[in-house]
């Protein structure tokens, strides 16, 4: 097990699904661990009573079916699919709200979904999904990917209130690849994917959303600083070091 969770934390996320499928084959005994350990690439469904798009993950499905942040319904329809309770519903969608103006403005597009529901520590875990498709012909607003595709998935677990303030668990998962195909330096793909953890005590004066929103602010932007430095700083050194620019090659040539 531990063996197989480490090759999948060395998956490209594009062959995630694959890799995943093939490992079930091999271990079915440890189905239920690998499905729960391991993030894949997020799918998206559509809600016909609303007619809006939602995301699909391990947190929103019950059997078979997923349900929907907008209208509460499973989809396919399932009669007696879990469902959080009245005051965490007011709260999901609240947080739906909110989080789409969010992704909308960081991410300038893409779908985004908040899921909720209560734990077995008398406090609850909330679970906020971004996909964006940043390729040409999808999301991407600027144009210069072939294909593109960046999922982040942020599990918020909110322990009980004391005493004024709560305990906020957060762990988040960003999984990325693109591709670029141009003239002048041709094909060029990059893929990889990143997991952090946050804890912190916070005041809950002013709600729980704004504290798990600024959570998640913050996480953010070191992911992208993590991503930054780690794919594309270490892809751009290797390729300079192996093809250096003409500028340098020039400084370096001996005058005869």
């Amino acid at each position: 097990m531990e063996a197989a969770l480490g090759l999948m934390r060395r998956m490209p996320p594009k062959h995630t699904e694959t890799a995943l499928s093939a490992l079930l084959s091999l271990l079915p005994h440890h189905s239920s661990d690998l499905l729960s350990q391991v993030d894949q690439p997020l799918q998206v469904l559509c809600d016909v009573d609303s007619g809006k798009e939602f995301i699909l993950c391990e947190y929103n499905r019950d059997a078979d079916s997923y349900r929907s942040p907008w209208s509460s319904k499973y989809h396919p329809p399932l009669e007696d699919g879990t469902q959080p309770s009245s005051e965490l519903r007011k709260l999901e969608i609240e947080a739906n709200d909110i989080f789409a103006i969010y992704r909308d403005q960081y991410y300038e597009g893409g779908i985004s979904s908040v899921y909720m529901w209560e734990d077995d520590n008398e406090g609850f875990v909330g679970c906020f999904l971004i996909k964006k498709d940043g390729s040409k012909t999808a999301h991407g607003r600027r144009g210069y990917l072939e294909e593109g595709a960046w999922d982040a998935i942020h599990v918020i677990e909110v322990g009980p209130e004391e005493d004024g303030t709560a305990h906020y668990c957060l762990t988040s998962t960003v999984m990325l690849s693109l591709t670029t195909d141009d003239e002048s330096s041709g094909t060029f793909s990059l893929s990889g994917s990143i997991r952090r953890q946050m804890n912190m005590d916070l005041s809950i004066a002013e709600g729980h959303l704004c504290n798990m929103g600024r959570m998640i602010e913050e996480m953010e932007s070191k992911l992208r600083n993590s991503l930054d430095q780690v794919y594309f700083g270490k892809t751009k050194e290797m390729v300079c070091t192996l093809r250096p620019p003409a500028e340098i090659t020039q400084m370096r040539m001996p005058e005869s």
